[in-house]
């Protein structure tokens, strides 16, 4: 049996390191390659009632999907969003910057996707949707980074945030009103007048004292009546008196 030359044994040698480097590639690869990403085919700068597609993909090999966060970009609010269909049984709820998607947690590897309506997208050339992708065992991938931070290799590394490009307006198109929202409730400012039988300041009071029940007539005038009467009856008597002396 003819011995392997060395040529022979170094083809073997290189085949077998080229098959560990494609190995540990194609293990890194995948969850290097996963992202989360938002699709609207054929979308428009204010186009109304628009369905976004967002899928997040499992970079776990032992833990569900269980929430997504996003952040709305300038020119969203909550109250533009509308849930359409998602996971079974995961419910939205609208954030202070944006909402969530969440329920039970979903299959090891399995990816999350779900559809909400926007009322009207803004007037501009691409939309960032930075999300929060969080697991059954805690994790949380943060898909966040811009494009320009996110290493622009072409090869999904980083965590770039769902990017939206928007297609020029349709000439003519307008900025709808903006969504009511929600007035907060407001007291009704208290009124000044008192309770009944309680007076509402001392002065009040002092009224309510020197006022008669029935007619509202002060006090103080009969009594003062009364005593004019009686200084007027004691000058008639001394003034009588006076005269029948003198005569």
């Amino acid at each position: 049996m003819p011995r392997p030359t060395l040529l022979t044994r170094r083809l073997s040698r290189t085949g077998a390191l080229t098959a560990v480097a494609f190995a540990v590639a194609v293990t890194f690869a995948g969850p290097a390659a996963a992202h989360t990403e938002v699709e609207a085919e054929g979308a428009r700068a204010l186009d109304q009632n628009v369905a976004l597609t967002f899928t997040a993909e499992s970079e776990s090999a032992s833990a569900g999907i269980s929430k997504l966060e996003v952040i709305l970009p300038d020119g969203l609010t909550p109250a533009d969003i509308a849930f359409k269909e998602g996971p079974k049984g995961w419910k939205f709820a609208p954030t202070g910057r944006g909402y969530t998607v969440s329920g039970a947690k979903l299959a090891v590897g399995e990816d999350a996707e779900y559809v909400v309506t926007v009322r009207q997208l803004p007037d501009a050339k691409s939309l960032v949707f930075k999300t929060l992708q969080s697991y059954s065992d805690g994790k949380v991938d943060r898909w966040i980074e811009l494009e320009e931070e996110s290493g622009g290799d072409g090869h999904g590394h980083g965590h770039p945030a769902p990017r939206l490009d928007l297609k020029a307006a349709v000439p003519g198109a307008k900025a709808v009103s903006p969504t009511p929202s929600e007035e907060p409730t407001t007291e009704e400012p208290a009124t000044s007048t008192p309770p009944t039988g309680a007076p509402s300041s001392p002065s009040a009071q002092a009224a309510a004292d020197d006022t008669d029940g029935d007619d509202g007539m002060p006090v103080a005038l009969p009594i003062g009546i009364g005593a004019a009467v009686v200084v007027l009856g004691a000058g008639a008597w001394w003034l009588r008196s006076r005269r029948s002396g003198a005569s």
